[in-house]
């Protein structure tokens, strides 16, 4: 299904397969020869979206631009299954494993992978032709890539790139924190109460 979301189109090619039960909204552009599959949702919440020729998008997959971040995939470029990418630019002929997530402002470079579960933190910047492990964390520039068993190691990169003030803009020693980010973060969102669908 496709949504007109704040006043903007998907732009489809007609080359490429959407799935009928795939959601696009807003300020997307998918190009030739791209493989939207079952359940995936592909959502410009405020900045574009852009999948470059031959990408495929698998089931139940999230693809999401922030107001502040959008993202850009590369040709050739596979999301698997229940990835989420938010506000982040994809390179060329990457591998994005089942269950991936990638977070917003990280740069992954042509050829890379990421596998199974494995994350790539806010802002992290994964050079070109770089392996991400099952299940591993990669955060930061220059990036580490660590076992999730590294929690400390992880959290010490993690804490210098300001998730909560990056992605939301608030300081983590708010005391209300989740209270102040779930507010700000639902008005942002109910901006979807005017979507409307287009016809297919």
């Amino acid at each position: 299904m496709r949504y007109s979301h704040l006043g903007t189109e998907p732009r489809i090619h007609p080359d490429a397969v959407i799935a009928p039960t795939a959601v696009i909204s807003g300020d997307v552009t998918v190009a030739a020869g791209c493989q939207v599959l079952h359940g995936a949702v592909i959502t410009a919440e405020g900045s574009r979206v852009v999948l470059g020729e031959n990408t495929i998008v698998m089931e139940n997959a999230l693809v999401r631009a922030s107001s502040t971040h959008a993202v850009h995939v590369g040709a050739h470029t596979l999301i698997g299954p229940m990835a989420s990418v938010a506000g982040a630019d994809i390179g060329q002929e990457v591998f994005l494993a089942t269950g991936t997530r990638v977070f917003n402002g990280a740069e992954i470079g042509d050829r890379s992978e990421v596998r199974i579960n494995a994350v790539v933190h806010v802002r992290t910047v994964l050079p070109a032709d770089t392996i991400v492990p099952i299940s591993w964390v990669a955060v930061g520039d220059p990036v580490q890539i660590l076992p999730p068993d590294k929690h400390e190691e992880i959290w010490a990169a993690q804490k210098e790139l300001d998730f909560p003030g990056y992605v939301f803009g608030l300081d983590r020693e708010t005391p209300d924190l989740m209270v102040q980010l779930t507010e700000r973060y639902g008005r942002s969102l109910a901006r979807h109460s005017a979507d409307r669908p287009l016809p297919d």
